[in-house]
This record gives structure tokens, C-alpha cells and sequence, in this order.
């Protein structure tokens, strides 16, 4: 590390932390303005608001503009350089082109990890701190327990073997009227079981199953018993039946691939969007790295229009970014495109702009 390194490091990273606290406080400050009526119902005094709904509020809204951030950064100070001829005075003195890339890409790199860490265990933890509190104080109905006032029917995989149902199962009291499952070996029925009533015993970590009524098959003869009620462990929690589309964003990434290896032995719906999910997260970062790349080559070369010209044209990549990824995961989500291409097709398109860019930036 020389000096020369050490100079734009530290204004790469003194620049995009600042840029990230102000845009966090006003985030903030224009967040509590439109919740100000659901902190004063819920009764909270301000400490437990900060800790119960911000602490998961603010690493959520980092998370989901740290690229863009770096960029502005790096555009930012790179055109304010460029501006006071320093990086036509550091070329002059004989420094190379790619030797002056290289604090770029450390810098990149290190904020790149930063964002890694933190989407596999930190965000997953700030989430669910977030949608607990929206579920709880603003809007029940679409957050973290996905509490569905009215009863649904659910059918599901439990295993390999075992297949169930619930009639008429409400997510909030964890009860169904019916329930029924059977289990396939070799293409037939060996056993079934069914019950007028199934409920979540919190207490036993079980279910409560009311007038059961158990069927076995055998090679030549039948078994059919009846109980009243009994208690039974079963392959699947409350957790696993509730419809929450923002699971994915709760989990951490150990429990997301569990999740994910569960849900394809059980065949269910949405799951690309778990997979998607998965394979962003490591993505992202990597995202980081590029749009440092193209911020420094963009604002490196001094153009009439200083730093306006530099930011425009930033924001107009950053916005193709943008919709390229959002096509990716709809054509992965609705259609047939493999979620580990979708999260990666941003980062392979704009890898061939940073070397375009790179072999036209006058060296």
C-alpha cells in the first residue's frame, strides 16, 4: 500500500459512508413521518420503537441501496478529482493506468465482502426484526407471521412418501377441521390417517388430532382404528404453513438453502424465487465491484460538465442495471430461466461495459 493508494481509499470510503449515514437519516426522518400514527397506537415508547422496528429498518434500507451508493461515491469523488487535474497529474508522474485502478478495486473488493457478510446472517436478522414489528403494529395481513384472518385450504408434500391436507387451516390460531395424509410405496396407498381437527399444541411442540381415524394396508388384509384424540409429532410445523412471501428475506443463508432443499422434496410453487434469492445474495456483491470499476474509468477522464456529466451518465447505467435485473428475475419467476443465471445475467452483461469501457478510457 502506498501513499498514492491510502489518498483515494480514504476518500472511496470516507465519501460513501457519509453518503450512506445522510441518505440513512433522512430515510429515517421521512419514514417516522408517515408511521407517526401506527408508533403512537401500537404504544411504544420511543426507545422500543428504535430498537424493535429501526434497528431492523435501517440495515434493510442500506441493504437495498448499497450499490448504488458506492457508485455515486466513486463517481462523486473520482469527477471532483478529476476536476482539480489530480488524476492527470498522477498519470503524468508515471503511474499507469491499471496501477491507479488498483485502490478502486481493493476499495470494491472490501465494501463488496462487507455486503456479502452482512446478506447471509446480519440483513436476514434486521428483516425479521422489521416485518415482526409490521406484522404486529401496521399491517398484519402482508408481513413477517402472514396472520390470514380467513381459513384456507392447504395441500402439500410432506416427504418422499407422504402427501396431507388441511381443510378449512387458519394461519392465526394454527387449526384446521380437517385434516387427512397417506403415504405411497410403489405406487400404492400403504397407510392413511385422517382427523376432524388439527391443532398446534405450543405446549407439547405437537399436534392435537380429534377423532383420528388410522388405515393401514398390508398385502392381503386391511387395519382400521379409531381414537378420540391423541397427540402426534408430524414432518411439518406452523412455520411451514403459514403464506408469507417474505420468508426468504428472514432467513439466513444456511437456513435458506434448507428451506429450499425442503420445499423441492415437497414440489412447491414459488420456489425460484427462494432460489433467486439465494444466488443474489452472493451476487451483489460481486455487483459492488463492477460498478466501482465503471464509476472510475467513467469519472476518471476530465470532460466540460465536471461532475453533472459524470452522475448522468452513471444514473443512466445504474438504471439499465436496474431494469436488467428486473427482467432477469420475472423471466425466472414467471417463466422458464434458471434462477442462478437471473441473479448472475446483470453481473455477466456488465462485465463486458467495465472492458469496453476500460479499452476506450485514455490511458
Amino acid at each position: 500500500m502506498k501513499k498514492l493508494d491510502w489518498y483515494i481509499l480514504k476518500k472511496f470510503l470516507a465519501v460513501f459512508f457519509f453518503a450512506i449515514f445522510l441518505f440513512a437519516v433522512i430515510a429515517v426522518v421521512i419514514d417516522a413521518s408517515e408511521k407517526t400514527d401506527d408508533f403512537v397506537k401500537s404504544g411504544l415508547s420511543a426507545g422500543e420503537v428504535i430498537t424493535h422496528y429501526y434497528y431492523g429498518f435501517i440495515p434493510h434500507i442500506i441493504a437495498l441501496l448499497f450499490p448504488l451508493f458506492v457508485f455515486i461515491a466513486v463517481i462523486f469523488f473520482t469527477s471532483k478529482m478529476a476536476g482539480q487535474t489530480e488524476i492527470v497529474a498522477i498519470i503524468a508522474s508515471g503511474v499507469s493506468y491499471n496501477r491507479w485502478l488498483r485502490p478502486y478495486v481493493l476499495g470494491g473488493a472490501l465494501l463488496g465482502l462487507f455486503l456479502w457478510v452482512s446478506n447471509q446472517w446480519i440483513i436476514p436478522k434486521a428483516e425479521k426484526i422489521r416485518g415482526g414489528f409490521e406484522a404486529t403494529y401496521i399491517d398484519a395481513r402482508s408481513s413477517y407471521n402472514a396472520l390470514l384472518q380467513s381459513s384456507t385450504d392447504i395441500y402439500f408434500k410432506v416427504d418422499s412418501v407422504t402427501f396431507a391436507g388441511i381443510y378449512g387451516y387458519d394461519t392465526a390460531t394454527n387449526r384446521g377441521s380437517n385434516y387427512f395424509s397417506y403415504q405411497v410405496k410403489n405406487g400404492k396407498v400403504i397407510s392413511n390417517i385422517r382427523a376432524e381437527m388439527i391443532l398446534y399444541d405450543t405446549a407439547n411442540k405437537d399436534w392435537l388430532l380429534n377423532e383420528v381415524i388410522e388405515r393401514k394396508v398390508f398385502d392381503n388384509r386391511e387395519a382400521v382404528s379409531y381414537t378420540q384424540s391423541m397427540h402426534k409429532k408430524l414432518a411439518f410445523k406452523p412455520v411451514d404453513l403459514e403464506k408469507d412471501r417474505y420468508t426468504k428475506d428472514k432467513l439466513t443463508t444456511p437456513q435458506l438453502i434448507q428451506q429450499i432443499k425442503l420445499e423441492e422434496m415437497r414440489g412447491s410453487e414459488g420456489l425460484n424465487e427462494l432460489k433467486i434469492e439465494r444466488y443474489r445474495r452472493d451476487a451483489t456483491p460481486v455487483t459492488v465491484l463492477l460498478l466501482t470499476l465503471i464509476g472510475a474509468i467513467i469519472a476518471g477522464r476530465k470532460i466540460r460538465g465536471g461532475s453533472g456529466s459524470h452522475l448522468a451518465m452513471g444514473f443512466t447505467i445504474a438504471a439499465l442495471f436496474i431494469i436488467t435485473d428486473r427482467f432477469s428475475t420475472i423471466f425466472s419467476t414467471k417463466g422458464n430461466l434458471p434462477p442462478m443465471l437471473a441473479a448472475w445475467i446483470p453481473n455477466m452483461l456488465f462485465i463486458w461495459v467495465v472492458y469496453y469501457l476500460y479499452k476506450k478510457a485514455p490511458k
